[in-house]
Parts: C-alpha cells; sequence; structure tokens
C-alpha cells in the first residue's frame, strides 16, 4: 500500500527544523507500518522499541542525556547506531509515557538523530499526564484510515486516479469512467479504508475473508476496553459502541442507547471511544461566521464512526448483493453515505492538523432543518449535503441558503458533476438564490482543489 503521510514524514526528515514526531490516531489505522516503511524507503537504520512488548526498555531512558540513552541501547541491541542514519522509533508509549518527556532532551541536544513515537491509546496520556510534556519541541501527526485516493493506490488503479486528480468542474470525467470510478467507490464502502481489510480485500478479493477481518478488528477494539474502562462497566462501551451505526445521521441522544441507563455513564463510555478515536464528534454550530469552532452547541452533535467498512459489518449489511452505489448508500436512511462522507473529509485537514467535523441543524416547532456537514475554505463557510441517490430533495439546503450570508453549496451523491444556479423560496415565503456544485462521491479528496476555482 501507499499512504501520503508517508511523503509528508519525508519531508520532515529532511526538515532543518524538524522536531521529534508523535504519531495520534486509533489502534490499526497503520501507525508502525507506516513508520517502518518509511525507513525502508528511504534507506534508515530503523532502531524500534514496543515498550508494551517489552516495557523494561524504559530503563535504558533514565538519563537525559541522549548520548547515554543511545550507549544504552547498543549495548542491549548488541548493534551500532548513527544517529544521523538511523531513526529511532518508540512504539507503544503509552506503556511507559513518562519517555515522553525525553524527547525534549532528543530535540536539544541530539536533533541529528529523527525520532518517532506512537501508541494506540495515546490520547489518555496525554490528557491525563504527570510529567512535563515537551511542548514545542515536539510535532504531532494525526492518522487516520486509508482515504479513497490511497484504496485506488492499492488497486493499482493509478491512471484513474490521476484523471480524478485533473477533472474540473468543466471537464468532468466522460460516463465510463465516471461509472467505473462509482464501482469502485462503492467498493471502498464495502472495503473501508483500515489497512488489514484494505490489503485482504487486494489479496483474496474474498468477502468472507473481509468480513473475518472486519469482526476481528471489532473484537480486539472490544478487548482493548479494559484498559481503559476503568471502574466504567465494559457493557456501557459494548453498548455505545454497537449504538453508533444505528444511531449514524441522527443527533446523539445517550437514552436511545440504553434508555434504563444513567445518561453520565453512557456520556463517560462515549468520551472514552472518542479518546480511542473510535468514534469522532460532529458538532453543531450556528454557522453565521468563521471559524466554525466559535459558535459551537456543546450539547448538540452527532457520531460517527472510525471507518465505514466496520459500519456496514456492524449493521450486518452484505454490500455485494447490492447492485449499483445508490442502492448502498440509501441503506439504514443514507447513514453509510453520510458516514462516508464524514470520515473522508476528515482527511481533507492537513496531517499535522486534529481533524474536525461540524453540521447544522435547526430543530422548531413549524419545521426541522439540517445540513450534514460544514467546511471551512479560506474565509467562506461552504456547506455540504449528502444525498445517497442521483435525485433527493433539497429542503433543508435552501433554508439554510435564505437565512445565512453564503452563496455556494456542495452536493455529493451518485451523479455526474453540475453547477447549478438556484432560485427558490423557503417554507417562509423568502427568495433564495446561489450556486450549487454537485460531485460524485469519488470527487470528496478532491474538493478544497476544486472549490479554488470557485
Amino acid at each position: 500500500m501507499q499512504r501520503y503521510l508517508i511523503d509528508k514524514l519525508k519531508d520532515w526528515l529532511i526538515s532543518p527544523s524538524r522536531k521529534p514526531a508523535v504519531l495520534r490516531g486509533a489502534r490499526q489505522v497503520g501507525k508502525t507500518w507506516i513508520v517502518r516503511e518509511l525507513a525502508r524507503q528511504t534507506g534508515k537504520q530503523l532502531i524500534e522499541l514496543n515498550f508494551e512488548k517489552k516495557r523494561s526498555l524504559a530503563i535504558h531512558f533514565e538519563s537525559n542525556n541522549p548520548s547515554t540513552i543511545l550507549l544504552n541501547l547498543e549495548s542491549v541491541l548488541n548493534q551500532s547506531i548513527d544517529p544521523k542514519n538511523a531513526i529511532l522509533f518508540l512504539d507503544e508509549i503509552q506503556a511507559v509515557p513518562e519517555l515522553l518527556a525525553k524527547l525534549r532532551w532528543f530535540y536539544e541536544d541530539m536533533p541529528m538523530l529523527p525520532v518517532i513515537t506512537a501508541g494506540s491509546l495515546l490520547e489518555f496520556v496525554l490528557e491525563n499526564h504527570t510529567f512535563s510534556m515537551p511542548v514545542g519541541r515536539i510535532q504531532y501527526f494525526f492518522i487516520e484510515p486509508l482515504g479513497f485516493e490511497e484504496f485506488l493506490l492499492a488497486k493499482n488503479e493509478a491512471h484513474l486516479l490521476s484523471a480524478i486528480e485533473n477533472v474540473s468542474i468543466e471537464k468532468p470525467l466522460n460516463t465510463a469512467i465516471h461509472d467505473k470510478a462509482n464501482q469502485l467507490f462503492k467498493e471502498f464502502v464495502t472495503v473501508g479504508g483500515m489497512p488489514e481489510a484494505v490489503s485482504t480485500w487486494i489479496r483474496t478479493s474474498s468477502l468472507e475473508a473481509l468480513s473475518e477481518v472486519h469482526n476481528n478488528l471489532i473484537n480486539t477494539y472490544q478487548d482493548d476496553f479494559t484498559k481503559y474502562a476503568g471502574k466504567l462497566s465494559i457493557n456501557y462501551l459494548e453498548d455505545v459502541l454497537s449504538a453508533v451505526p444505528k444511531l449514524l445521521t441522527q443527533k446523539f441522544v445517550y437514552s436511545h442507547v440504553d434508555p434504563a441507563a444513567r445518561h453520565e455513564s453512557i456520556k463517560q463510555a462515549l468520551n472514552l471511544l472518542l479518546k480511542a478515536r473510535l468514534c469522532h464528534k460532529v458538532q453543531s454550530t450556528s454557522a453565521n461566521g468563521i471559524p466554525l469552532g466559535a459558535e459551537i452547541n456543546s450539547k448538540i452533535f452527532k457520531i460517527i464512526l472510525i471507518d465505514v467498512g466496520l459500519v456496514s459489518t456492524m449493521l450486518g449489511l452484505r454490500l455485494h448483493q447490492f447492485s449499483n452505489i445508490e442502492d448502498i448508500l440509501v441503506v439504514n436512511k443514507g447513514a453509510l453515505a453520510e458516514q462516508v462522507v464524514g470520515q473522508l473529509l476528515r482527511l481533507l485537514s492537513p496531517f499535522y492538523v486534529e481533524p474536525t467535523s461540524y453540521y447544522w441543524s435547526r430543530e422548531s416547532a413549524s419545521s426541522n432543518a439540517e445540513i450534514d456537514y460544514l467546511i471551512q475554505d479560506n474565509q467562506r463557510l461552504i456547506p455540504i449535503e449528502v444525498k445517497a441517490g442521483v435525485q433527493g430533495k433539497l429542503r433543508s439546503l435552501h433554508q439554510f441558503m435564505s437565512e445565512k450570508p453564503w452563496k455556494l453549496a456542495i452536493r455529493f451523491y451518485a451523479g455526474p458533476i453540475q453547477r447549478d444556479r438556484i432560485v427558490s423560496k423557503t417554507t417562509t415565503g423568502h427568495s433564495n438564490d446561489y450556486e450549487l456544485i454537485s460531485l460524485p462521491f469519488y470527487l470528496l479528496g478532491q474538493l478544497y482543489r476544486l472549490l479554488e476555482r470557485l
């Protein structure tokens, strides 16, 4: 597989202002593989230490002198380490989180040695650490499951990817290539972006093998619950995790998970899953201006899961039985469509920025309205509607555009590229005039590039 983060890490390797890197992401998104592949592609000696497997290695970091630490490691590993031609990889560092404080000394006293750390449950450490974090001396990289473009590369569809990367609103793909891209996006919705699932699918083309990987990943996450549940019942964590796919597209209400459970227990369980990055919050905002995070309502939010392939499995769907992408994405009231769009929108953030997601909703006695997602494009706020099929009413979008100052909207759907001037009236009789760009789902990763010309 090819991961775009590797190219960013190559730039990081040669940067004169390089700081120790901290990779943040859920379990099984490929953190360890990426570091190993980075070392392989750059010809660097990889000094990999896994503290979950061998916590005793931490004793060699008692000194604050990086030279002493390297001497210790050379002795225990029985190999020479050249700081200029090696990468020191501290994996599963959450097992000995106090070692994060040592990154300061590598940055200040041995800048020629690239240091990378990673940990599956690192978020818990970063929130509750009691040691001195090396603020200003580390750099974060956020890792998500594979995007559609990376999936195409794994499928050896480099030519189709090149065509997608050169699409413009004025020059869309022809019908045959559009249909092929739609079919491959349907495949992506089935497989998802978890590296093991993609690798297994590419290797076997077996739906049974794919289902086994998805179920094993879900079981692995559930097995992890004991590591961070504390006094919280594991049952609550399992209940919330299994409820998320069923509650996609809806405002998340604690009582919808378990009406008999205390709201505080469900809330704590959800917060743990958010920290573990198994779920992501889509926060409600008023959307009157930018930045989007300035007008949030913290009590109103939706939740998406880490990966659409896992959603399909947890819903018990057999997506190969559906003939086209429209049939798949309308399942469960468009839950898969909203999940995959939210998942891929997160990849539009730079690797060094923690992704955030927003939506808009209005609940009133006369009429309810909701915009699935909102993004910021420079000084513009862009509403994004998700329509599972080719057709779909846009009442909420009309309402939103009549109330807000924005004049451009995006619709993701299964149809071809369209550019329309919308003139309509709202339920209150107000006139409405705005531009709507309709894009097929497979262009999600190209959104900001396409917006540059609008």
